[in-house]
This record gives C-alpha cells, sequence and structure tokens, in this order.
C-alpha cells in the first residue's frame, strides 16, 4: 500500500464523514458492524495478517458499502498516513496482549503508541478499548493515566454495565459465552 498518498486526503475519500479507526480489526465484525450501524461515520480497519484481512475486505466489497477502507498494515507507520486530527475516533478490540514484561512496548496501550494516537487524534479525540485480559487491562489504564488521558468511561464488566457496546467482536462473543467479564475504557486525549 502507497498509503501515505491518503494523508490529509482522507476526506476526499470520504466527504462529509467523521473518520473512525479500528486497529486490528480481525476479520472485521466490528468494523463493517460499525459501519452498518453508522453510515454517517467512515471506519478505516487496520490488519498486518493479509489472509485474514481479506475478509472484511471482502464484505465491505460485497455490501457495497461506500464508507469502510480496509488497510493490510502495520500500525507502527500510522502517523505517516494521517495528518494530525484526522481521526476522531479509534478502537482498540482485543489486542494482542504481550504477557511478557520485556514486550510491554509492543502492546498498543503502550505509551509509545499512545504518543501517536494523541498526534492521530488530536485534542479532545476519542479512544475506545476492549479486552478480556485483565492485566493487559490494568496495564492499560495506568499507562492512560500516567500519559495524561481523561478516562470517562471504564468497567470490568461491559455486558453488565450502563456503557454502550452497540457491536460485538467475534473475541468479544466467544469470551463473553464462556462468562469472561469483558474490560471497557474510554479516553479523551487532550
Amino acid at each position: 500500500h502507497d498509503l501515505e498518498q491518503y494523508k490529509g486526503k482522507w476526506q476526499e475519500l470520504f466527504p462529509g464523514k467523521k473518520l473512525c479507526l479500528e486497529i486490528g480489526c480481525g476479520k472485521g465484525r466490528f468494523t463493517i458492524g460499525m459501519a452498518e450501524l453508522f453510515p454517517e461515520k467512515a471506519f478505516i480497519g487496520i490488519e498486518t495478517q493479509h489472509d485474514i484481512a481479506y475478509y472484511p475486505g471482502k464484505a465491505a466489497k460485497d455490501k457495497e458499502m461506500d464508507n469502510v477502507k480496509i488497510i493490510c498494515a502495520n500500525a507502527e507507520a500510522l502517523n505517516e498516513w494521517f495528518e494530525p486530527g484526522e481521526i476522531k475516533e479509534l478502537y482498540l478490540n482485543f489486542s494482542d496482549p504481550w504477557p511478557k514484561a520485556r514486550h510491554a512496548k509492543r502492546r498498543l496501550t503502550h505509551r509509545g503508541f499512545l504518543a501517536k494516537y494523541a498526534q492521530l487524534l488530536g485534542p479532545g479525540g476519542h479512544m475506545r478499548f476492549k479486552t478480556d485480559n485483565r492485566a493487559l487491562f490494568d496495564f492499560s489504564v495506568e499507562e492512560f493515566k500516567e500519559f495524561g488521558c481523561e478516562i470517562i468511561a471504564l468497567s470490568y464488566d461491559l455486558h453488565n454495565s450502563e456503557y454502550d457496546n452497540p457491536v460485538q467482536t467475534e473475541y468479544e462473543q466467544k469470551f463473553s459465552a464462556l462468562g469472561t467479564p469483558i474490560n471497557f475504557c474510554e479516553v479523551v486525549f487532550k
């Protein structure tokens, strides 16, 4: 992908639509589901694995959706593809927990990534994070606080909370069916 060509020009692809980004969209249930529910927004899904990214790409094409784009790439280069403030909402759903301490910097909620997101979203940008992994969740909440994000929603059991959860991911349905509580947090970047 030559994604740099879109930097600052995403509105040309999605005129008048608020840009939302899911990092690690997997087979796309969330990205596609949200795009169907919110046609006034555009949803960009990033997935590193080609064989997985194929599914949401095909679903968007089959449904002739004009508010979805699937990118098969590594999120490390995010800031080369988007102008600061170009994305308005960011979603991290069931990201790889990288459980070993020495791999902490690989976690998508590590402050190194938060710095990228802060630039991507600009002040007032929202990020929503869901995981079944309590250790990752606790690490992430601490990172959000240390980074200076404002935590506006937090639950250790999303499905039994007051918070809106319009679309469940594949993993979310699987873990929920097993009785595993889903941790959820929404933050605003300053």
